[in-house]
């Protein structure tokens, strides 16, 4: 039996090892041999290779940044199309018509700026479709898309989206009068902790924030993430399983963010957030001059179903996204908020029935 044991706990150590050195060593050392070769294409040109760098920083984020800086993501704004450098020159090359209302949307993790396009053909016959274009041709917005790396804690990048959008308004060539932020899934997270540290710091651009839109964000946590870290903390607990637990352990601070939805450093504790108190007696405030919406989505048709708030939108279950549930309610107000059915969560992506909320909220 001495002997099985061993075998079974050798091969347990050696695999689970194997696979957390390979996995992001191999692909990052792949990844960065595609990406330096000579006369090759940029690895973020293609929507395949878009894909794969979202994927590798969303999971392992922070480690890449600190190993294999050439595939870290960098925070940039871009107009879809291509990259907006933030300057005056810059914007006026990039955004010809620049308005002075600004929609800025963020992706969430795993996802790329390209991100917000997906489902366009299906859902508008348009594959150049999406929230900023139909807002641009609605309501004369400017539209703007962030790209950034998912894997970072939330509060690093909520504090560089706040330094970067007090860069923008700065540089923009005509005033601004106006901010819409809309943010999908961890996005919503990093838009609010961006505000909040924004008006903190007294920063310019917060006070022209009109609407704070988040769309599938766990704002109360996202229950996957919390099953994996119970997973851990009960892996951790015997030697033969430990390995396990250490590869578990080793995704990104972004992800582990997600556990209770922690948006600043204070709810992040050092990025461990083990010890975070659900019952919390003040949640992250909002802005008060601006309005914020939610949209809440759920794969069953009728939203009202007894399964629908738990099965959600098969990432982010109802509560959460509507940040209210037994313990803890965030402000949003009443008539600023959707429950849709029907709808999975790279729906909320591109999706009319959603647009029309957002039109509505925001013009």
């Amino acid at each position: 039996m001495r002997a099985v044991h061993d075998a079974v706990t050798a091969t347990t150590y050696g695999t689970v090892r194997l696979a957390h050195l390979a996995v992001p060593r191999l692909g990052a050392r792949a990844a960065v041999a595609t990406v330096t070769a000579p006369d090759r294409p940029a690895l973020g040109a293609s929507p395949a290779g878009r894909l794969a760098l979202g994927t590798l920083n969303g999971l392992w984020g922070d480690r890449v940044e600190r190993r294999y800086a050439a595939l870290a993501t960098p925070m940039a704004l871009s107009t879809g199309r291509s990259d907006v450098e933030v300057t005056e020159a810059g914007i006026r090359r990039a955004v010809p018509h620049a308005s002075g209302r600004l929609a800025v949307f963020v992706h969430g993790l795993c996802e790329s700026d390209r991100s917000w396009w997906l489902g366009a053909e299906r859902h508008h016959g348009d594959p150049g479709v999406s929230y900023g274009s139909l807002l641009s041709r609605d309501l004369g917005f400017t539209p703007l898309y962030l790209r950034y790396n998912s894997g970072r804690c939330i509060a690093d990048n909520a504090r560089a989206l706040s330094d970067l959008l007090e860069e923008l308004v700065a540089a923009w060539p005509v005033p601004v009068e106006e901010i819409v932020l809309v943010g999908h899934s961890m996005g919503g997270l990093v838009v609010r902790g961006a505000c909040h540290l924004g008006a903190e710091a007294e920063t310019s651009w917060t006070s022209a924030v009109r609407h704070v839109c988040c769309l599938g964000t766990p704002h109360l946590g996202a229950r996957l993430e919390q099953r994996v870290d119970l997973v851990t903390s009960a892996l951790d607990r015997w030697p033969e399983t430990r390995p396990a637990a250490g590869f578990l352990d080793g995704r990104s601070a972004g992800v582990k963010d997600l556990r209770h939805g922690a948006c600043v450093d204070d709810d992040a504790h050092g990025h461990d957030i083990s010890g975070f108190v659900q019952q919390r007696q003040e949640e992250v405030p909002f802005l008060p001059h601006a309005s914020y919406s939610f949209v809440a989505a759920t794969v069953l048709s009728d939203v009202d179903h007894p399964a629908a708030g738990w099965v959600g939108d098969l990432v982010v279950h109802l509560p959460s996204a509507s940040g209210h549930d037994r313990d803890r309610r965030l402000p949003f107000l009443e008539d600023h908020g959707a429950r849709l059915g029907r709808l999975h969560h790279l729906d909320l992506l591109n999706h009319p029935a959603v647009y029309d909320r957002l039109r509505r909220w925001i013009g």
